[in-house]
């Protein structure tokens, strides 16, 4: 009798989820969907190269898909219309974050940010980061370390040409980045701290980013502690945690050494900026800072500030290892225009040099760095191309299938910077088309910084010296493979012979 009882419940209660579910879908016009799998739901079509198992699906099932990750329903973006509409149509209404375990942690609880969920606090450290951190101001104060470090690349580069040996360009320009960024952000000389191990920062920043894209089982299976305890058993719960500690450790040392008062300094770097403003806020002010936020915010700088304009720099590289005809005409126009006897090349120098310009944006469109933009949140009910997103639902914005589109973008798979010659379209958030730093509310607030050293670095590569491949290997040798985590890496690090000409 017991037996019966028990069964005619779980009978009862599977036939109300499916009751639900149905009247569920009759109220709302939801997006398409590819079939799903018991459980996992649409996880298994989503391979090594998510953005590229992304894009295949939605050319099948539509640019507003709907996918269930595990038990959490997640719409896809993958056209301009349907981005225009999520980042400004209803960016106010979906401009929020998940609560997700990578972020959380790395955050320090959400006191960052990047990774912060919207609310009064984050547009207050939204409004510092904008106004005092990154502005343009900022900017051009830190001018000097940008070329001083592109004058030691050159000068390194310069060593290697000499008996014609290859360079690792990827790990090259990855120190660039981390170089100057340490100094602006951390005051840490990269090549003099005897704290910095350059072999651990590369490792410590992957694995950050590891943490930050990982597949956690407590985000996509809620249910019941389950998935925590599925995590921890795993080893991924103690992964995450080793790489916060590292990375904490990294940043108390830099902190420690700011709040020494025999430190020396030559510039005002972002943690003193920080620790001003918290040493000299009231309790009435609407701004809030503790060693926590500062931390917090750094950890934003550090995963999103070195390797995306490396990568950015490395694909540019690439692409134009690989096309012969390319190279020629961007070293041609920047020579022609800044002359062969330059010792040094300044950051005035950029403006005078248009064709670079569409050769990163040409980069951008076709390696976007963050190809999958971070997650956004619904807050309130909102429609996308004439389907219901409901409030609390996760959004992906696919930019790298907006970038390969090919309503968009004629022969997008080609490398092709001359389709932005005359062409209105930019990278900075108002054209929905190219998205390599997102857009509304949830732009890139170091979108200014970080492409002041994609500029300059490209600029002192591509003038002082010419490129060619290895012994024994053509441009036609140079591949495009990636490798991804949050951000999508050439998978093959870059090697190229520079021979010195300027």
């Amino acid at each position: 009798m017991t037996i019966s009882l028990l069964c005619l419940f779980l009978i009862t209660f599977v036939s109300l989820i499916f009751v639900a579910k149905k009247i569920k879908r009759s109220k709302w016009n939801l997006p398409p969907s590819p079939p799903t799998l018991p459980v996992i739901g649409n996880l298994h079509q989503v391979g090594e190269l998510p953005h590229k198992s992304l894009q295949r699906l939605a050319e099948r099932f539509g640019h507003v898909m709907l996918l269930h990750f595990g038990f959490v329903p997640v719409t896809v973006i993958s056209s301009k219309e349907a981005a225009e509409e999520v980042l400004k149509t209803h960016d106010l209404d979906c401009c929020s974050r998940p609560n997700l375990v990578g972020t959380r942690l790395m955050s320090r609880g959400f006191k960052d940010v990047g990774l912060s969920p919207y609310g009064k606090e984050w547009k207050e450290r939204r409004k510092f980061a904008v106004g005092e951190l990154f502005c343009l101001k900022k900017v051009k104060s830190f001018r000097h370390i940008r070329e001083e470090e592109c004058n030691f690349l050159v000068k390194k580069l310069s060593e290697s040409a000499v008996d014609q040996s290859a360079v690792d360009l990827s790990r090259t320009l990855f120190c660039l980045k981390a170089s100057i960024l340490f100094r602006v952000a951390l005051g840490e000389n990269f090549h003099e701290s005897e704290f910095i191990d350059k072999d651990k920062i590369e490792e410590l920043l992957f694995e950050a980013e590891t943490a930050l894209a990982s597949f956690t089982c407590s985000d996509f299976f809620p249910v019941a502690g389950l998935g925590r305890l599925v995590d921890w058993l795993s080893g991924l719960h103690k992964r995450l945690n080793d790489v916060f500690f590292k990375l904490d450790a990294l940043l108390q040392h830099v902190i420690d050494n700011h709040l020494n008062p025999k430190r020396s300094k030559d510039h005002q770097d972002i943690v003193d900026s920080m620790l001003d403003v918290m040493h000299k806020q009231g309790k009435d002010d609407s701004l809030k800072l503790t060693i926590d936020h500062i931390k917090g915010i750094l950890t934003d700088i550090f995963i999103a500030g070195i390797d995306t304009g490396a990568i950015t720099m490395i694909w540019a590289m690439t692409e134009l290892a690989r096309h012969a005809e390319l190279m020629k005409k961007v070293q041609e126009e920047i020579r022609e225009r800044l002359g062969n006897n330059k010792e040094t090349i300044t950051e005035e120098d950029i403006d005078k040099v248009p064709y670079l310009n569409l050769v990163i944006k040409e980069t951008f469109r076709l390696h976007p760095p963050v190809p999958l933009l971070l997650p956004r949140e619904t807050m309130a009910h909102i429609k996308v191309q004439g389907y219901d997103i409901p409030p609390k639902k996760r959004i992906l914005v696919n930019a790298y299938a907006i970038g390969r589109d090919p309503k968009l973008w004629r022969n997008p798979e080609d490398f092709n910077p001359d389709r932005f010659i005359d062409s209105h379209v930019d990278y900075r958030g108002q054209h929905f088309e190219l998205l390599p730093f997102g857009s509304g509310r949830r732009i890139c607030p170091g979108m200014a910084m970080g492409m002041a050293t994609v500029e300059l670095g490209l600029l002192n590569l591509l003038y002082f010296f010419d490129w060619r491949a290895p012994y024994g290997m053509t441009h036609k040798d140079v591949d495009t493979e990636e490798a991804c985590s949050l951000s999508v890496v050439k998978k093959v690090p870059l090697k190229l012979v520079p021979v010195r000409v300027c």
